[in-house]
């Protein structure tokens, strides 16, 4: 498990006014898939220079997923989290899932095509709701994290991609097309996959034209930004700033 089912994300350095209502909702990809998602926004959401797409854990939409989605509205930023297993397991009962949901029976049943897929609603969403040129950031964890450096080489209209505790080997060959923005957020002490693996999925990224900056946080653990947070709260923090600091870079505002 990434993280304990009770955390919930820290708060981020700055933030952006008033907070619209959050809103549990289900979306429907190009292939007639229902999946689970949450959008959180400032209260005027069109005037964002820049959105966010979340991309959960192995959990899926967890509370802790919209809790982060309204993270990012407090820091001004419109976010959308989606869950992983409208494919297999229908829409979240309740809108999220439970923390005893069987998420190790669907993981293996995903695919980078119906990520993408919902991933390309998700997109389609987050401008129904801001504006129709509305750049967006994924920003992954974990398996997450690993297809959000993904898209780096992937073929959806994102401005950039940041992502935390990824798999290199999910990123894959699309490691050798990436060239948009991407952050790449490295728990010092992971015992999932090693540091060095990462910033070798980095440079090989780089090699290919890809803007790629890595932060490594010497002696963090896996998760260190949901289950560990309060004992690591100076990365947290900085973890933050470089998130937000991609997010205006991709909307064109000063970071």
């Amino acid at each position: 498990m990434c993280h304990d089912p009770s955390s919930r994300p820290p708060a981020p350095p700055r933030t952006g006014g008033e907070v619209g209502a959050t809103d549990l909702t289900v979306l429907t990809a190009a292939d007639g898939t229902r999946f689970s998602a949450a959008f959180a926004g400032p209260a005027d959401p069109a005037a964002a220079t820049a959105g966010v797409v979340v991309l959960p854990d192995i959990r899926g939409l967890h509370p802790y997923y919209v809790a982060l989605a309204e993270r990012f509205a407090e820091a001004g930023v419109p976010a959308l989290a989606i869950d992983w297993f409208g494919r297999t397991a229908g829409p979240a009962d309740g809108g999220t899932r439970a923390g005893d949901f069987d998420w190790q029976t669907h993981v293996p049943q995903t695919t980078p095509e119906g990520v993408d897929a919902d991933l390309a609603a998700a997109i389609t969403e987050l401008r129904a709701r801001t504006r129709p040129d509305l750049p967006v950031v994924t920003v992954g964890f974990c398996f997450g994290g690993s297809h959000s450096w993904r898209q780096s080489g992937g073929d959806l209209d994102v401005a950039a991609c940041a992502g935390f505790y990824g798999r290199p080997a999910m990123v894959g060959d699309t490691a050798d097309r990436a060239t948009r923005p991407t952050l790449m957020l490295v728990a010092g002490a992971d015992a999932a996959t090693p540091v060095e693996e990462q910033l070798a999925l980095a440079e090989r990224m780089r090699a290919a034209g890809a803007d790629v900056e890595t932060a490594v946080y010497d002696g963090a653990p896996h998760s260190f930004f949901d289950r560990a947070a309060p004992e690591w709260a100076d990365a947290c923090q900085d973890a933050w700033r470089r998130l937000l600091a991609l997010v205006d870079r991709a909307g064109g505002a000063a970071s």
